[in-house]
Order: structure tokens, then C-alpha cells, then sequence
């Protein structure tokens, strides 16, 4: 594992936000969804491709908040731009668990 120093972690931009479009993505290599999260009105809506479909389905990631990087650059994925990187705890078998906060929260709080 590589060391970074605090002023490295103050660059990652993690912000909340709410999943606020669901849609299936069969362009991908491996299952995934592409999602459009609301981050506010300071960052706005960001597109996003997951690799969340073992574990979610679309209905259950509506409305749903989330945690995600969003000061990544931009990058194509098949015939998608996505726009930040959601957040989660990866298993062994590739599943991943999102990371959201325990409570409802303004969309765009910076996670620190």
C-alpha cells in the first residue's frame, strides 16, 4: 500500500449525491448501469457509469444517495463519458457495496 500525505487527500473531491437517473449500459465490457447523481447546485449533475448490478437494481438506486469522486477527468467508457467515480466497498468476487451517509444530507456535502 502507498503512503500519501494529508495535502494528497485534500486534492480528492468526494462529494454526496442522489441518484436521480437509472439506466441499463449492454455497451459495457462487464454488467453496469449508467447513472446521472444530482451533487447541487455548485457541481450540478454528473454521469457515471457502475459495475453495481449483482448487488442493485435500478429501482433500488432511484432517490438512493450516494458517495462519489467527482474531480476525476473525464473518461470513455464503450460509447459513454463518464463524468465522476461512485465510491464502494469492493469484495474478492467483484461485488461492491456503496458507501452512502446514514442519513439524508444536502447533495454535495464534501466528505472529509
Amino acid at each position: 500500500m502507498t503512503e500519501i500525505n494529508w495535502q494528497d487527500f485534500e486534492k480528492i473531491e468526494m462529494r454526496v449525491g442522489t441518484v436521480i437517473e437509472v439506466n441499463d449500459f449492454p455497451e459495457a465490457r462487464r454488467p453496469a448501469f449508467k447513472l446521472q447523481i444530482d451533487f447541487g447546485a455548485e457541481i450540478g449533475i454528473k454521469k457515471t457509469s457502475a459495475q453495481i448490478t449483482k448487488r442493485y437494481k435500478k429501482e433500488e438506486l432511484l432517490g438512493r444517495q450516494v458517495v462519489a469522486v467527482v474531480n476525476f477527468p473525464k473518461k470513455q467508457i464503450a460509447n459513454f463519458m463518464s463524468e465522476c467515480l461512485v465510491v464502494g466497498a469492493v469484495g474478492t468476487d467483484g461485488d461492491v457495496v456503496l458507501l452512502n451517509p446514514d442519513f439524508k444530507v444536502e447533495n454535495g456535502l464534501r466528505i472529509g
